[in-house]
């Protein structure tokens, strides 16, 4: 059992054993009054048909709301104050693009609402007029950010200012493994995403499925798309020195839970943002390929899982 279930758990005996007493208690002296006027017989019948009755729903109502509260309260989004919130954000992403997915995981789990435009990977007229031809690139009322990891940067500094003055070593930490999903992790998803050429088609067909395209586009982005990045991910395999595609996912994924130690995240009962990075890196392949066998050959499924109820339903806004 994880250290939530065992926080609600614990919550929930203890209310329940101080609830049902108090209401046997109160029951009881109900009982006693009731016997100084009535038969007892009768007096059983309705300390039994009342009293208790009554006594014991209340208790268990109360152990359900509360447990349920519980439960709300250690996995709840941390929604913004209403003046911190921008007016209008919109992103220019690939759907599978990791870092993309970095960013949409911290908008969702500040609940930001944001407006997605999919960039088409092979004219990326979407971007034409940008001097930037990357994604990411957020627009925050009218300013442009690029970079995942600088626009995460630039939009914590922004709503969470109590970051800036903070230089505990639990910012080390998130520091220290934020670089290690830009350095490292990123690099073993693409050889396994595009490791074969269905699997290219599994990711592609992802891809233009989410995105803005015409049927036409569909065709082409899909195809030409896949044949194009299984073969870029074979160069990513040689530059980065992978061997095997899965053993190198599989590894990541430990080390990660490493990292971890025990915690429910490695922000401690809530995500920084190192849960947020990992989360968004891997949530485009979860449900591939790629990303089922990870989850059924590691350890990370349990945190996957809490990562998943804590960011819950996308704040996207539909075009």
């Amino acid at each position: 059992m994880n250290f939530t279930m065992r926080r609600a758990s614990n919550l929930t005996s203890s209310l329940l054993s101080r609830t049902v007493a108090a209401a046997y208690a109160s029951a009881t002296v109900h009982h006693r009054l009731l016997t100084t006027t009535t038969s007892t017989s009768n007096a059983r019948r309705f300390w039994s048909s009342t009293g208790s009755a009554r006594a014991v729903a209340g208790a268990l109502a109360s152990v359900a709301a509360v447990a349920s509260l519980s439960y709300q309260e250690v996995y709840a989004k941390e929604p913004l104050p209403a003046d911190l919130a921008p007016k209008e954000v919109i992103l220019y992403q690939y759907e599978a693009c990791p870092f993309c997915n970095k960013v949409k995981a911290f908008l969702d789990y500040y609940d930001i609402p944001y407006k997605v435009v999919e960039v088409n990977p092979l004219s990326k007229k979407e971007i034409k007029w940008s001097d930037y031809k990357k994604v990411p690139i957020l627009m925050v009322d009218g300013e442009q950010l690029v970079d995942s990891s600088a626009i995460i940067d630039k939009m914590g500094d922004k709503i969470i200012p109590k970051r800036k003055a903070d230089t505990s070593l639990d910012d080390d930490e998130e520091k220290k493994w934020r670089g290690w999903v830009d350095n490292h992790l990123v690099h073993v998803l693409s050889p396994n995403i595009y490791r074969n050429t269905s699997e290219a088609l599994e990711s592609f067909d992802y891809i233009t499925s989410n995105g803005n395209f015409s049927f036409t586009e569909k065709i082409s982005v899909k195809y030409a798309g896949a044949a194009a990045m299984y073969f870029v991910s074979k160069k990513l395999k040689k530059k980065y020195n992978i061997t095997d595609e899965r053993a190198a996912l599989y590894e990541a994924a430990e080390t990660w839970v490493n990292a971890l130690n025990g915690r429910e995240f490695l922000g401690g009962s809530k995500p920084n943002l190192a849960d947020l990075a990992v989360f968004g890196v891997l949530r485009p392949i979860r449900y591939l390929k790629s990303g089922r066998d990870m989850v059924e050959n590691t350890r990370i499924g349990e945190w996957y899982t809490r990562m998943e109820n804590i960011v819950g339903e996308s704040s996207r806004l539909e075009a």
